[in-house]
């Protein structure tokens, strides 16, 4: 799970990309990185890990000096990665996933192509990304040959003296947005970005799109797909609440998950209804409009130096993390009864250790938990989230319940079924809670507004999305004043 920004601007472009790059830093948290193209490419990567990406990068912008660049918060790999290619140099950024990367690796190896970018993890998903495109005939068909190779899914950003390249991947897991003003264009994963930044919507990237920006606007070097399934976690969890996916704000989809979770609610009675910070607050605050109960803050967030506890790629860091972020307020608790609103249950172990110890230590009196989506069950295919089936709680209750691992778990998917049940009181039982009351699929679907085909379940259902092949055609799609009049928009690959 990676944020992804770029901006072209008629002057200098790097404050921007900074502060635009900086608006994605809820979705990574071990590197981030900036590229900037002038005279020639300044590009600077740092470990973010431990600090904030503004205290990392506010001295490289002295001296990065261009009118385009891009801008990473990654998760897991050192980004942006140079290359000095055949089509000329380039810096590239990517968001997603690659399942057979190591195959790809393999076949690249074969043919005499080297790697640089290497860590214990293996290869730098993004350089072979890179290398992967170069064996096309030009940018965009390299792009597009990239799609056919990859099982899983990215979205990037690729910068050369034409523009931005970018491209969103063909499901439409993960979103690019393209704002403007009237000195600049950017491209962006989130539009809390865009705001701050004067940028208003100008277009939301297709599923398989690629389009070229530059100084003047947009030009389409492929059409988008009639697949979109985008990620539903984005609203559930990932996302930031200022953000808007497919024209749906995040904080307003929160909201009727917490409506539909209260609505469900008819058989308990609370005192306080709450929520996990910082993502469950907003599903909190829909329980509490829903159901006429108050809302208060049982447990806060420490917000400096703490990020999210989701993120982190070791198990270590990530508990860390969860216990010395919230910090309980006993007066509000004790003798209270209260429903934490929840965005998900992955592992469940920080929220037994770290947030529902925490409540039953300063005195609950019953402690009702709501996760705002169903039971996890399958690690996702298209992104770093939810890593190993053995890790998620729903799999840890049914190899209890079974006694052995099970391939077939259509049963404990469907919430009226008494596996389902059966299930979700192991886990109410080991999390040591009251009541457990997860969301339903089809809630859910309709708290996010999109159709259910219109959407990646995949984390719950099993059931995996299948794109379509894009369509062939090219074309200016949206452009700004001079780029209408001007034949050279099309800048040639």
């Amino acid at each position: 799970m990676s944020g992804i920004f770029g901006v072209v601007s008629k002057g200098n472009c790097a404050e921007t990309l900074f502060y635009g790059t900086d608006y994605h830093s809820h979705l990574g948290t071990e590197y981030g990185g900036l590229a900037v193209l002038g005279e020639e490419f300044c590009r600077q990567i740092h470990n973010v890990s431990q600090s904030q990406f503004k205290s990392k990068f506010c001295d490289d912008l002295m001296r990065m000096k261009g009118n385009k660049g891009i801008g990473v918060i990654s998760a897991l790999e050192e980004q942006p990665i140079y290359l000095n290619s055949r089509f000329g140099p380039f810096c590239i950024v990517t968001n997603g996933i690659i399942e057979n990367a190591e195959e790809l690796v393999s076949k690249l190896l074969k043919k005499g192509i080297s790697f640089s970018e290497v860590s214990k993890r293996g290869v730098n998903p993004t350089e072979l990304v890179a290398k992967l495109i170069i064996q096309g005939g030009n940018l965009t068909e390299g792009i597009e040959r990239m799609f056919e190779a990859i099982e899983g899914s990215c979205s990037l950003l690729l910068l050369n003296r034409a523009g931005i390249y970018a491209a969103r991947d063909r499901l439409g897991y993960t979103p690019l947005i393209v704002g403007r003003r009237d000195d600049a264009w950017a491209v962006t994963s989130e539009t809390c970005a865009f705001p701050n930044n004067d940028f208003e919507v100008a277009k939301s990237l297709e599923p398989g799109e690629i389009i070229l920006l530059n100084e003047d606007g947009i030009v389409q070097r492929r059409a988008g797909g009639s697949t979109n399934q985008i990620c539903s976690f984005l609203w559930i969890y990932t996302g930031f609440p200022a953000s808007d996916y497919e024209g749906i704000n995040t904080e307003i989809v929160r909201e009727r998950c917490g409506r539909a979770l209260a609505r469900r609610d008819k058989d308990i009675h609370v005192d306080v209804v709450s929520g996990v910070p910082d993502s469950g607050l907003a599903h909190g605050l829909g329980y509490a409009m829903e159901s006429g109960k108050p809302f208060r803050r049982p447990l806060v967030k420490y917000t400096p130096g703490y990020g999210r506890s989701y993120t982190p790629p070791s198990q270590e860091t990530r508990d860390l993390i969860a216990k010395m972020k919230l910090i309980p307020i006993k007066d509000v608790i004790s003798g209270n009864s209260i429903v934490v609103c929840e965005d998900s249950i992955v592992r469940g172990t920080q929220l037994k250790n770290f947030a529902i110890k925490k409540l039953w230590d300063c005195g609950a009196r019953e402690v009702h938990i709501r996760p705002a989506c169903p039971p996890l069950m399958f690690p996702c295919k298209f992104n770093l989230s939810t890593r190993s089936i053995h890790e998620l709680a729903a799999r840890r209750a049914i190899r209890a319940l079974e006694g052995h691992d099970m391939e077939d778990v259509s049963e404990y998917v469907n919430h009226d079924s008494d596996k389902y049940k059966t299930m979700v009181q192991w886990i109410a039982k080991d999390l040591g809670v009251t009541t457990l009351r997860y969301q339903t699929v089809d809630d859910m679907v309709e708290a996010i507004g999109r159709p259910k085909e219109g959407l990646c379940l995949y984390c719950w259902t099993g059931q995996c999305p299948k794109a379509k092949r894009p369509k062939a055609a090219t074309g200016i799609v949206d452009v700004g004043r001079k780029a209408a009049k001007r034949a050279d928009t099309r800048v040639p690959v």
